[in-house]
């Protein structure tokens, strides 16, 4: 009788504050295995284990299935979160040659966590075999609800290494979102004006034909008769999680600041063709939930830097989402 590919998988994962942070941290060490995980080791044909743990608790895992002619593997650690799995929330480890035993040694972070991510989403943990001349292999992978974390806590799971699960595709359609933004908000008292600071971006809608982007940030307080508020971001090359870091200032008096509203749009530089609108938001007064809180925050808060995560949307209105 054929014997079922499975084994443990101890993993540590954390969810840190603002600007929200889901860290994966991989490391391995040799554990005592389960009397059960011990009788299916008999031979040993399991898929491995993967452990992750902080440097003070390193452990090595138990030996992966073996998935090359020289009876070893080429084993790397893919993220995922589902729904909607995507090149835009997909992270990796490095890859390890010729070994069974793998110790990465890396953390690896997703940005821009957000209350509804915690309830809905889940991290899909799949363990790979590299190979240059065909297809990566598939060795084994494991499922954890981001529900069973809390935050500023670091908690550990020992779970079962499995064959590969079936994704939604229908579900991952239907939660389509078009990235997040993280924006920062200060009225300076000094320079008399609204500092916008764009920081980064995640999870970005992919544009180009490679699976990426080329993304940039635009900016425009309105209402803007003379438009002369347009400000913009440096491109950034090939990329679904760009970091920018920019900060812009428009000087206004502070009790104007009621009468505006800041519009915030990300884009996919083309070259000989026009730009592609991928998302956008839209902070003021008429604005509803966390945007209209960060916009409050920031006129009741002078001279406080004031950062939050948005989701951004396809549609804005009364915007002009050509470039």
């Amino acid at each position: 009788m054929q014997p079922t590919f499975t084994a443990d998988i101890f993993i540590l994962l954390a969810l840190g504050e603002k600007p929200n942070p889901l860290c994966w941290a991989p490391f391995g060490r040799r554990a005592e295995p389960s009397p059960r995980s011990r009788a299916a080791a008999q031979p040993q044909t399991g898929l491995g284990i993967v452990s992750c743990s902080n440097p003070a608790h390193r452990s090595l895992p138990q030996g992966l299935k073996p998935m090359d002619h020289n009876g070893l593997a080429d084993p790397y650690v893919k993220l995922h979160l589902l729904p909607g799995a995507s090149k835009a929330n997909k992270l990796r480890t490095k890859t390890l040659r010729n070994t069974l035993n793998p110790t990465w040694n890396e953390t690896l972070t997703y940005y821009g966590i957000t209350d509804e991510d915690m309830i809905r989403k889940t991290l899909r943990i799949s363990v790979c075999d590299e190979d240059k001349f065909r297809h990566n292999e598939f060795i084994g992978e494991t499922r954890i609800p981001l529900k069973k974390l809390k935050p500023n806590q670091t908690k550990n799971f020992s779970i079962c290494l499995e064959k590969q699960l079936p994704i939604d595709k229908t579900e991952d359609k239907s939660l389509e979102e078009r990235g997040r933004i993280l924006i920062s908000l200060k009225y300076s008292s000094q320079k008399q004006g609204l500092l916008v600071g764009i920081i980064r971006c995640a999870h970005l809608a992919a544009m180009d034909a490679n699976g990426y982007s080329d993304p940039y940030v635009k900016t425009y307080l309105k209402p803007d008769e003379d438009k002369k508020s347009k400000h913009k971001t440096a491109v950034k090359k090939k990329t679904l999680n760009p970091e920018f870091n920019e900060e812009f200032c428009y000087e206004i008096k502070h009790g104007d600041l009621a009468k505006k509203t800041l519009e915030v749009t990300v884009w996919d530089y083309d070259i000989g063709k026009s730009n592609d609108f991928i998302g956008g938001v839209v902070l003021g007064i008429n604005a509803k939930g966390e945007r209209l809180k960060h916009w409050f925050d920031c006129l009741k808060n002078k001279d406080k830097k004031i950062e939050r995560w948005h989701t951004l949307t396809n549609e804005l209105p009364g915007a002009v989402l050509s470039d």
